[in-house]
């Protein structure tokens, strides 16, 4: 918030202008949506070894190679996930208390962003083994001795929504990528 905060973007940085313009600009609140049967999303997330740090701006999880997600012909392997809170995507006015941003990138370098979308309620297990080895300092990467499973992640309807969007931080672009928001509920 304030000076540095994402309402000055826009004027922080020339390279940042992309966060002032409002073009497909995340985030979004995705209202008045067509409804079409979407090809459903396959996942290929296995167990995997990560690294956890705070950046300072988000706590971000980077799993070992090898996690997948296919979907209108193109497969796309996740790059790391992380958080934000509140979620910065909203259904029909509607916030969540917290949302998972799943990063996927295909071999042509295009990106695949999966929202999992989420609200206050019981523990869920992957979230907590992350906050179970969150650094004590800033800007240190940790790599802790258990593995996690992103199906674990994944809520147990896998209906989506999609729009095409920009980055959410600076610099804010919006080259093509696709992006899907699943409620857990």
């Amino acid at each position: 918030e304030g000076e540095f905060g994402p309402a000055n973007w826009g004027k922080i940085n020339t390279k940042w202008s992309a966060c002032g313009a409002g073009a497909r600009q995340s985030p979004v609140d995705l209202r008045d949506g067509i409804r079409v049967d979407l090809e459903k999303i396959q996942f290929d997330y296995r167990p995997s070894p990560f690294s956890v740090i705070d950046n300072g701006h988000t706590i971000e999880v980077t799993v070992d190679r090898g996690n997948y997600l296919s979907v209108q012909n193109s497969t796309y392997e996740l790059q790391q996930f992380h958080f934000h809170r509140p979620s910065e995507e909203r259904i029909n006015g509607k916030s969540f208390e917290m949302v998972v941003h799943m990063v996927h990138r295909d071999a042509q370098g295009q990106q695949a962003v999966l929202a999992v979308l989420l609200e206050r309620g019981a523990a869920q297990g992957l979230i907590q083994t992350v906050w179970n080895h969150l650094p004590l300092e800033k800007h240190t990467r940790v790599h802790p001795s258990v593995v996690i499973n992103m199906n674990d992640m994944l809520p147990a309807n896998r209906d989506y929504f999609t729009y095409m969007g920009s980055l959410t931080t600076p610099p804010c672009s919006a080259r093509p990528f696709m992006a899907a928001a699943m409620p857990c509920s």
